[in-house]
């Protein structure tokens, strides 16, 4: 049996009660400034992952097809649009893949391309400054070629290993296959700017 008189009961002084009681305020406040930012971050990477996929789809450029204009490993922003004209480079579904390209002709454009590469819209020779090397390419079409009705003629910017429109296999790209226009390098730092 325990005697009560001979334990000694400690009370806290005023001062160690103040000091439990700030800790246990701060511990509430750090928690609820922990959750807040917890809630903010979370806010700011859906919105950011929205952003990214319906408004400013960001791409990265594998292969050779469009160079010297882009490059593999080149990180792109497009903006989605419903207008598109010829010069614009769109980036597309094709296959569950996305490949980016440049219009070359619109709905209802002629399109013609000779022997060493020199590609005609309506009859009119193209000035194609961001090409290095005319090439008449891989092309299983017939020309003069009609694009269709809200479809676009889309042609790589490196014309001897590109497959694109000129070839049956991909074809013309229809409206609703488009992601949108590219407009934006965010990567090299070095090549970082508008594309024209």
């Amino acid at each position: 049996m325990i005697n009560i008189s001979e334990k000694k009961l400690i009370i806290p002084t005023t001062v160690e009660l103040e000091d439990e009681l700030s800790r246990e305020k701060y511990k509430i406040k750090y928690k609820k400034t922990v959750k807040s930012t917890i809630y903010v971050l979370i806010t700011v990477v859906a919105i950011s992952v929205l952003v990214a996929t319906l408004i400013f789809p960001v791409l990265q450029i594998y292969g050779k097809s469009m160079e010297p204009t882009l490059v593999s490993n080149d990180i792109l922003l497009s903006v989605k649009k419903t207008k598109f004209k010829s010069g614009d480079i769109i980036a597309f579904y094709y296959n569950n893949r996305i490949l980016v390209k440049r219009i070359i002709a619109t709905s209802s454009e002629w399109v013609n391309i000779d022997s060493d590469g020199n590609v005609f819209v309506n009859d009119k020779l193209l000035d194609e400054p961001y090409i290095a090397k005319k090439a008449f390419g891989e092309s299983d079409i017939k020309y003069p070629y009609q694009v269709p009705e809200e479809e676009y003629f889309i042609l790589g910017d490196q014309r001897e290993l590109s497959i694109d429109s000129r070839n049956s296999l991909i074809g013309t790209v229809a409206e609703e296959e488009i992601i949108g226009k590219v407009i934006f390098r965010l990567w090299p730092i070095k090549r970082f700017g508008l594309l024209n």
